[in-house]
């Protein structure tokens, strides 16, 4: 199987941390958007963060998604090789008005968090008959 198919993507440090104060470094996760008939399908990798460690804001049509690391599962190690830095994460979308803000769900399972977020009624395809 070639090699030359797969990306390598680097985990990329959040550059922007305006008006934050964090303990740790901050990264940006990496997301997947998908598009379907009458949603987008957001799906953002946050290794090592749990579900209760997870925070989604809402405000002004700006979604920020936040990931905490809880440093102390990592106290008492003593790394041999370290190709993962450990960090918290977080990233900002601005969500267009096709998307209906009240019905956006969430869940989380193994380190990946996925998002739905309807699309408004309007705003959803539709065949137009003609007369």
């Amino acid at each position: 199987m070639p090699t030359n198919n797969i990306e390598i993507h680097e985990k990329k440090e959040l550059r922007d941390r305006a008006e934050t104060t964090y303990s740790c470094k901050v990264y940006t996760p990496q997301v997947d958007i998908c598009e379907k008939e009458d949603h987008l399908l957001l799906v953002a990798d946050l290794p090592g963060v749990t579900r209760e460690d997870v925070q989604l804001h809402l405000d002004n049509q700006v979604l920020t998604l936040e990931g905490k690391i809880r440093p102390e599962r990592y106290e008492g190690l003593t790394p041999r090789s370290v190709e993962y830095n450990v960090g918290h994460f977080r990233r900002e979308f601005t969500l267009g008005a096709d998307i209906d803000q009240e019905k956006i769900s969430a869940a989380m399972a193994d380190g990946v968090l996925r998002l739905t977020l309807p699309k408004v009624e309007k705003a959803k395809p539709r065949s137009i008959e003609i007369r």
